[in-house]
């Protein structure tokens, strides 16, 4: 009978009222101010016996309303208390290093070279060792789906959307992992042993004093060794070594759990593959074994233009299967840039100046091929020879020949003294909206006849690189994703916004102008595949994996369950659960 029901509610609100009277259990102010008209009509309810079916219909949405109210206040008690105590928690781990809470260390590392997005965590880890990353990751992961943290690393901060970014979870400094140091083996198959947070120009100078190098590089060397085997590290060495990911021996990560392993292709192999162009999916790279080969002390460093793309492209595929020819291969599209050459003169030097101070450059579309030979100073003569025979070969326009003699350690680290003159100017710290793309080499004159006839009216924001890489070089174990082609190409458009302007160097001019590239090649099927990329839904993340989306979400079950890392690629939601 109604009354009944009403007694029992009556009843089962006196018993919220007394748990929730306890001296023990807070009441939250706006819940007692919403429940006061319930409790003080209770007398005058006594004196009816009936009471109407309006008045019963009014008590009870109230008590229902009073009822979620107080389900939600406790709710939002439990995760207060639940998220204020994770600082001491973490506080209280015995660390080597520390953990920072200033609101300083918080906004810098909530921030990338992108310069686009910005996500604050609650804390910043500065590790000493390694075990103090795997106790911090342990921690969380015995927290359990219950707890909202997650966890990045960063190394230089040079990613370009928030990739290494955590909301409210712990970054953590890569830099400061300071052990073990670095190691140099050298011998028939020499090797070094680094942290995953060192930079690989430091890599570069200490073994240069044994006369040693690695093989394969990045165009700018201030990046760490984690960050750029979470991805591939690309350059124009990558043709004949392939890409940094696949010139390691050995690594050693911390997985998701909280677990250190050590792992190559003999020893725990699938997860040494995962983690090789993951994308820091799977787990931190604290330490790798990057193989080495004696290191050159002079490098030819050779710029050509042609007008002509399938010449430009014919001739670069030449090249990276040309024996004994060129160490570096790449390129870069040139658009109605003014007094191109008379720039190049700075740093290099014309081979006819008469016939290059003729070439005019003015709304042009021009394609540059760059070139680089190592060597020693003893093999100067030799070097010079077989130089002049390979150019001799390609389809260059002859007056735009320049030439320069540099040494290895200042054209490996060419990018940074770019950097040092754009910082001094103000102009290093801007927005970066860079794109990049792998394209098959049977559809990249397809691409390049729409792009750069239609799409890309002037290079002066920043290069576009455009270079051939030999699949042959690539292991297809790895987590990187590559068009499915012998030859494919990189093409990166590597622009700078100008803060505030709404002209073509501006931040959204550049987006759109990316975003057109994006949807001609989807609409036009050419089989792109981005590289260092960035989606935002799980839908785009698994047409970008393909056919291999199932081995990496499967891996991503094994080596990181509660999707604890690296949160910001928006590869996989951490999912929380209360108990």
């Amino acid at each position: 009978p109604p009354t009944n029901l009403y007694k029992f509610c009556l009843n089962l609100l006196l018993f919220l009222h007394f748990i929730t009277s306890s001296p023990f259990v807070f009441v939250p102010p706006f819940l007692v101010k919403l429940l006061h008209p319930l409790t003080t009509t209770m007398s005058s309810c006594r004196k009816m016996r009936y009471p109407s079916f309006s008045l019963l219909r009014e008590y009870n949405i109230l008590f229902i309303r009073g009822l979620m109210v107080l389900f939600l206040s406790c709710l939002t008690i439990r995760l207060n208390f639940s998220i204020s105590s994770i600082p001491s928690s973490l506080k209280a781990l015995p660390l080597k290093g520390h953990f920072s809470f200033e609101e300083a260390d918080l906004k810098h590392v909530a921030r990338d070279f992108g310069n686009r997005y910005q996500s604050h965590p609650m804390a910043v880890l500065h590790p000493k060792s390694v075990s103090d990353i795997a106790d911090t990751i342990k921690h969380i992961w015995n927290l359990g789906p219950g707890s909202h943290l997650t966890v990045a690393a960063r190394g230089h901060g040079h990613s370009l959307q928030g990739q290494a970014q955590s909301h409210g979870g712990v970054v953590i400094n890569m830099e400061s992992l300071s052990v073990p140091e670095m190691q140099v083996y050298a011998g028939e198959s020499p090797y070094v042993d680094v942290s995953g947070g060192e930079l690989w120009i430091n890599i570069l100078h200490e073994t240069l004093r044994y006369g040693l190098t690695p093989r394969s590089w990045t165009d700018y060397l201030h990046l760490t060794v984690g960050g750029t085997l979470s991805n591939a590290g690309v350059s124009g060495q990558a043709f004949r070594h392939g890409p940094q990911i696949s010139n390691v021996q050995k690594l050693e990560i911390v997985t998701g759990t909280g677990e250190v392993v050590n792992c190559s292709e003999e020893q725990n192999g699938d997860l040494f593959h995962s983690v090789l162009g993951g994308l820091g999916q799977f787990g931190i790279i604290t330490k790798a074994r990057i193989f080495l080969e004696p290191a050159p002390t002079m490098v030819k460093w050779i710029r050509v233009l042609y007008t002509d793309f399938i010449a430009f492209t014919r001739d670069q595929e030449k090249l990276i299967f040309a024996e004994e020819a060129f160490d570096y291969v790449e390129g870069f599209v040139i658009i109605n840039r003014t007094g191109l050459l008379n720039n190049w003169r700075s740093s290099f030097n014309p081979q006819d100046p008469v016939q290059a101070s003729k070439f005019k450059s003015d709304g042009r579309t021009l394609f540059c091929l760059e070139l680089a030979k190592y060597y020693n100073l003893e093999e100067t003569l030799v070097v010079n020879q077989e130089v002049e025979k390979h150019l001799s070969h390609l389809n260059h326009i002859p007056s735009t020949l320049f030439l320069t003699e540099v040494t290895y350690v200042d054209f490996l680290d060419r990018v940074h003294i770019s950097e040092v003159k754009l910082r001094s100017k103000g102009l290093w710290d801007v927005p970066h909206p860079w794109l990049n793309l792998f394209i098959p080499k049977t559809k990249i004159h397809h691409f390049a006849e729409v792009v750069f006839g239609n799409i890309v009216t002037e290079t002066s924001n920043g290069p576009v690189l455009i270079y051939p890489v030999n699949k042959s070089k690539w292991d297809n174990r790895t987590s990187v994703v590559i068009p499915d082609e012998d030859i494919f190409y990189l093409v990166a458009f590597l622009a700078s916004a100008v803060p505030s302007s709404n002209g073509s160097d501006g931040l959204e001019h550049i987006l759109s102008q990316n975003k057109k590239i994006l949807e001609y090649c989807e609409k036009a099927d050419l089989g792109v595949k981005q590289y260092l990329p960035h989606y935002t839904t799980q839908e785009a993340w698994r047409l970008h994996f393909g056919s291999r989306w199932q081995i990496f979400q499967q891996r991503k079950s094994v080596y990181d369950p509660l999707a604890i890392l690296a949160p910001g690629q928006q590869i996989f939601q951490k999912s929380i659960t209360f108990s």
